[in-house]
């Protein structure tokens, strides 16, 4: 910064504020600067930075199963939300391998400097470790259920599910099962909830979920095998708690000779990119991953500047997307 300050002919203060976008500079002035730290190939030391303000400008993430869309789409959204306030994002992944737990994730986060703390944490599983760390960093935690004590976002989860099954309610539908995602899973559990719900407040009856994995396959075998096909036996709709499931599901009804919608609808969650290319195109729950990043971060950031009204649970709401893989039940014999 110094040489920047000697080969443009102002001092080291003047260099600082124009790095920092302050507003008081002369159009001159800054240009004079700017061209010496291009001469001089000068970018900005964060670490210097961090020893001098204290601050590293940089928020960890730690993602519970990323291979999984919505964890990874959360994290984008996140990351672009994060660069446009000027912040820099650690990410870590933890998924099952039992070497590197949620505990070692954390502790190597936290060796980074960082300000603040990012849980995508879709399984309750990781939420114990999460609750350890608070009182040393400011943490916000994505999930589905709000947690006491914790400072926690989501998109609408059970909303989205209590959304999707009125959706095939008002199309007639009294038979509704649910292919649900795993039972460890915060978002699957919300989900599951929203289904029974909406069933109970409609007097319907309700069966066990079929099981699966977030997995086309996992759809697939609820469909063909000879265990789940029975948990949807008599139904004329089907809620699958994700895209991918439902892929699979209709697969395999299509291979038994089951026409989607004609015989049954299938309902997804989350409205993956590819959903309207589905045969036929899929209803679905759509999840605003940009606002939801957007928001977390602004959120965490209140916390980091000791707001106290940044507590509690944000929610971003869900969207029904009615697409053709839904319409009313086949009419009786």
């Amino acid at each position: 910064m110094y040489d920047v300050a000697r080969l443009a002919g102002v001092s080291h203060q003047t260099v600082s504020r124009v790095i920092n976008d302050h507003p008081n500079i002369r159009a001159t002035t800054r240009a004079r600067v700017e061209a010496a730290m291009a001469e001089l190939r000068f970018t900005r030391n964060s670490f210097a930075r961090a020893l001098a303000t204290n601050e590293s400008r940089r928020i960890g993430v730690l993602i519970d199963s990323p291979v999984q869309y919505g964890p990874t789409s959360t994290l984008r959204g996140l990351e672009e939300a994060a660069r446009g306030r000027g912040y820099h994002v650690s990410v870590t992944t933890v998924a099952d391998d039992p070497d590197f737990s949620v505990d070692a994730a954390l502790g190597q986060l936290m060796l980074q400097g960082i300000d603040g703390l990012c849980v995508i944490a879709p399984r309750a599983s990781a939420l114990a470790a999460v609750r350890g760390i608070v009182d040393r960093c400011p943490t916000l935690v994505i999930t589905a259920e709000a947690d006491a004590g914790l400072l926690t976002s989501a998109v609408d989860q059970y909303g989205g599910a209590v959304a999707a099954v009125e959706h095939l309610i008002g199309l007639g539908h009294r038979e509704i099962r649910h292919l649900a995602g795993p039972a460890d899973w915060l978002d699957a559990a919300a989900r599951e909830r929203g289904w029974r719900d909406a069933l109970t407040r409609a007097g319907l009856p309700i069966h066990e979920p079929a099981r699966g994995d977030w997995s086309s396959d996992s759809g697939y075998r609820a469909a063909t095998e000879p265990g789940d096909p029975a948990a949807l036996a008599g139904a004329t709709a089907v809620f699958a708690a994700n895209d991918q499931m439902a892929l699979g599901l209709v697969h395999g009804l299509v291979e038994r000779g089951i026409r989607v919608p004609d015989d049954l609808s299938v309902i997804g969650f989350d409205d993956v990119p590819d959903a309207h290319h589905f045969l036929p195109p899929l209803t679905t729950v759509r999840q605003d991953f940009r606002a939801l990043g957007a928001d977390s971060l602004g959120a965490l950031l209140d916390a980091l500047a000791g707001d106290p009204e940044a507590t509690g649970h944000r929610v971003i709401a869900a969207q029904l997307v009615v697409r053709a893989s839904t319409a009313p039940p086949p009419a009786a014999p």
